[in-house]
């Protein structure tokens, strides 16, 4: 055994918040385990700490489910890509080229003299629609 505490091989990933302990172990019937511990930065000076702990027998099983996690992640993170790449280009197909800048949506302006006359007289902010009735027969609401 290297110390009082059991620990037979230590090392550490740290992160930007948080680090990754894998220490292996052996216990007091002399069973060899895997215990893996997440401590980030908590409230004030205290830190969070998470740990679990996996046996040599069940290492095997625990590291399947992990390799299946991760070509599920590797999978999932090419569809998605896949899929705002197919989103993007009918996106542009739709407004053109750059029809998206920084995340924002552009809105192409149309020429007004183009527009056909459906009663919507744009002004910029507002919205105003004058009644069909009203602009064919010259009447408005102060006649009526």
């Amino acid at each position: 055994m290297g110390s009082i505490r059991g620990e037979l091989f230590t090392t550490q990933v740290t992160l930007d918040n948080r680090s990754y302990f894998f220490n292996v172990k052996e216990n007091r019937a002399g069973d060899v385990f895997l215990q893996i511990v997440e401590s980030k930065k908590g409230d004030g000076a205290d830190f969070d700490r998470h740990q679990i702990a996996i046996f040599a027998e069940d290492m095997q099983k625990v590291l399947k489910g992990l390799d299946d996690s991760l070509k599920f992640i590797e999978k999932d993170k090419k569809e998605r890509a896949k899929a705002r790449a197919e989103k993007k280009a009918a996106k542009e197909a739709k407004y053109g080229k750059g029809a998206e800048k920084n995340g924002k949506k552009v809105i192409k302006r149309h020429n007004p003299d183009q527009r056909p006359d459906d009663g919507i007289q744009r002004t910029g902010k507002v919205i105003h629609i004058a009644s069909k009735r009203d602009a064919d027969t010259g009447d408005t609401d102060a006649e009526k």
